[in-house]
């Protein structure tokens, strides 16, 4: 079922889910929006759409409704990533759409929800080869959603706020884990600095940018931190050894 929707003074526009779309999307609770239509026509639908947007004054899409992309959403899976037929600042909505969407991948099967869209927008990336495209990496959302062998342990949010400063000022658009890198060595020859003048601010700041610069390049790598962080718990976890010279020398294998 298609539902036209109306948000007084904002806009007209169509759903197949007004709770996923209207609410959690834009906000609006029940009361503040209006069901002006709903029908299982999709044609009709459309093109009632455009007649309602030009006739309350609003600004009529560009597309009708039965045109875009996301009533068709065909997801290209291939070894190491999955990408969706649509840019970046596009998909969330698509996404949100598309809930219940299955696609078959090198993993297993994967489904869109809407508990995972939040870590699908925030890991996401455009396509060097089509701005219109975009993708993440598989083994990335495996392991966050997937894998029940290994669940990351989020004791806190300070990675995610890290994330979600590093995404709103496009640094995973742009950035590159090269780029991540060579930061990696200035912020740590700041620290041998601050080390070698036991300066303890600036020690505690070069150790804090070390972690936020680690943080993005993993991500940019298609890795969680937490993930990266567990994974070499597990090697030492175990592992044994003695101190020599202040350095701890583990044992031959």
């Amino acid at each position: 079922m298609y539902y036209l929707y109306h948000i007084p003074g904002k806009k007209i526009g169509v759903t197949r889910n007004l709770n996923t779309r209207v609410t959690l999307m834009q906000g609006y609770k029940e009361g503040e929006y209006e069901v002006l239509e709903q029908s299982d026509d999709i044609d009709y639908i459309s093109d009632r759409e455009i007649e309602l947007q030009k006739s309350y004054g609003y600004k009529v899409d560009l597309k009708k409704y039965k045109n875009l992309n996301f009533n068709k959403m065909k997801i290209n899976a291939t070894e190491q990533t999955s990408t969706f037929p649509c840019p970046v600042n596009k998909l969330k909505g698509q996404l949100m759409d598309n809930i219940g969407l299955k696609w078959q991948t090198e993993f297993g099967q994967f489904e869109i929800t809407e508990k995972n869209i939040p870590w699908i927008m925030q890991n996401v990336k455009t396509s060097m080869f089509n701005n219109d495209r975009s993708y993440i990496y598989n083994k990335a959302f495996y392991e966050a959603y997937y894998n029940t062998d290994h669940t990351p342990v989020k004791t806190d949010e300070r990675f995610d706020l890290i994330r979600d400063w590093a995404a709103t000022r496009g640094l995973y658009q742009q950035g590159n884990p090269h780029t991540q890198y060579v930061k990696l060595q200035e912020e740590a020859g700041e620290l041998a600095k601050a080390l070698l003048k036991n300066d303890q601010p600036e020690i505690v700041d070069a150790i804090g940018d070390m972690v936020v610069v680690l943080t993005n390049l993993a991500h940019l790598q298609g890795y969680d931190i937490e993930y990266c962080i567990d994974e070499a718990y597990k090697v030492i976890a175990t592992r044994t050894g003695k101190m020599i010279n202040g350095t701890f020398v583990k044992d031959a294998d």
